[in-house]
């Protein structure tokens, strides 16, 4: 059987539950066919109206927000060329000079794809300081490193450059497409989202193919390691294949369809074209993956907190239910659908997630997944609906630029904006200044904030 073959055959018998907020059975939600994918449009069934509120401005080319979740109300930007700088639960921000973390002699930014992708902080970070970053090394070319540092124990809002260990690289061909995004799961294992590496339409074919890193979620364990490597794999990776007799007869198909000699183990998904943000929803487990799309569909890929890994979400037979190349005829569907699309020619050009929502502060926000655009700057929530089908319903319609999201330590979603420039070269800090925004219900807007008008066009 060929190799694309075979991945379809695995994506196609996959067993897939949810472990959702929702009362709803569990297959129905996981879309098998084209018209359970919702598209914009439709009324979420628990109403949501929101307001978008400024929280600071003037960053520098901010890309994403996180929350150590330490007690501390600290928010961290990230800031493309290399910088991460702390807002306090007052809304006070360091100074670049004074950042938490500032690797900019080494980030490689001239390009919008290319810079300080993500942080993330270890589960436990509130007692042993580790976290880690993503970013593409200019030493290297642009290969992207996942790097572990700790803060320093004399200042918790400094980062103690000296005990800075590479825990992974990942080769990266070309200058775009290098994903980024890093999350930590509900088993403590950290996830990292991998592009396909550039151009475009994956002419590397690494979509399908299970012997590259690229255009895949990826699974290491950062509490131990080996000697050739600085982590572990976990047992469960679905893509293992211990060393084994080869028996040609009296093997059943199951058996041989779980044989990956080649496959690199780290892999958890694949056929992902570039998963620029990607978040878990903290109270039940399930991962939704925001994959920026080719030439006309963006879509959202969604991991029930039940999933054993493995999934083909298709790329690069794919782009959401659509065959690439578009124009392709009579073409199969390959792997697991998402749970949404929407379309370069209506809605956007980047998707990017923003997280899903699970505080107490605005009740009415509770279990919506919010996902936004880069291009056209609209805001949707995303609930499952009746019959199996997600429903996917317009809430803002801004003229900021959202690069990405992240939930707070009471649950609020927070968001960055920035032009960026995209395609350079320029320096980051040549660009419109950027911010960070926060997503509250209508009716609860701090007195004195600065709102973003919903509906520019209006």
């Amino acid at each position: 059987m060929k190799k694309a073959q075979l991945a379809a055959v695995l994506g196609a018998s996959l067993s897939l539950g949810l472990g959702s907020a929702y009362a709803q059975d569990a297959a129905s939600l996981v879309p098998q066919t084209k018209d359970k994918v919702a598209q914009p449009g439709g009324k979420l069934p628990n109403p949501v109206d929101i307001k978008i509120v400024k929280v600071i401005g003037d960053l520098i080319d901010p890309v994403n927000v996180v929350c150590p979740k330490d007690g501390t109300g600290r928010r961290f930007v990230i800031e493309r060329d290399g910088y991460v700088r702390i807002v306090d639960k007052d809304g006070k921000i360091q100074s670049r000079k004074r950042a938490f973390l500032n690797i900019s002699d080494t980030t490689v930014s001239s390009f919008l794809e290319q810079g300080l992708y993500d942080l993330e902080f270890h589960p436990d970070f509130k007692n042993n300081g580790k976290f880690y970053i993503h970013y593409s090394d200019m030493w290297f070319n642009g290969d992207s490193f996942i790097v572990e540092y700790t803060v320093d124990k004399d200042n918790p809002n400094k980062a103690d450059k000296e005990s800075v260990r590479v825990i992974m690289t990942i080769e990266q061909p070309y200058a775009n497409h290098n994903g980024g995004e890093l999350a930590f799961g509900p088993d403590g294992y950290l996830y990292i989202g991998s592009g396909d590496g550039g151009w475009e339409g994956d002419v590397l074919d690494a979509g399908q193919d299970l012997s590259t890193h690229l255009s895949k979620i990826l699974r290491i364990d950062v509490n131990t390691s080996t000697p050739d490597r600085a982590y572990g794999i976990p047992a469960d990776n679905p893509l293992l294949t211990p060393k084994t007799l080869m028996v040609l007869f009296g093997v059943s198909e199951e058996a041989f369809a779980a044989i990956h000699p080649k496959a690199k183990p780290e892999i958890w998904a694949y056929g992902i074209r570039n998963p620029w943000k990607m978040s878990f929803d903290s109270k039940t487990g399930d991962l939704y993956i925001a994959d920026v799309g080719q030439n006309y569909w963006e879509e959202i890929n969604f991991q029930p907190a039940s999933s054993k890994g493995g999934e083909n979400y298709g790329w690069k037979h794919m782009c959401g239910t659509h065959p690439f190349p578009i124009s392709k005829k009579n073409a199969p569907t390959v792997g697991v659908l998402p749970i949404s699309e929407y379309s370069h020619k209506d809605d956007g050009i980047c998707v990017v997630g923003l997280g899903v929502y699970r505080g107490t502060k605005y009740p009415s926000l509770d279990g919506t997944y919010f996902v936004s655009d880069w291009g056209s700057g609209k805001i949707w929530g995303m609930q499952p609906g009746a019959e199996g089908k997600w429903v996917m319903e317009e809430l803002a319609n801004t003229t900021l630029m959202p690069t990405g999201g992240g939930e707070g330590e009471d649950g609020t979603i927070y968001f960055t904006t920035a032009t960026a420039n995209y395609g350079g070269p320029v320096k980051p800090s040549d660009n419109e200044k950027g911010a960070l925004w926060m997503i509250v219900e209508a009716d609860k807007v701090p007195e004195g904030a600065e709102e973003i008008p919903l509906d520019p066009k209006s």
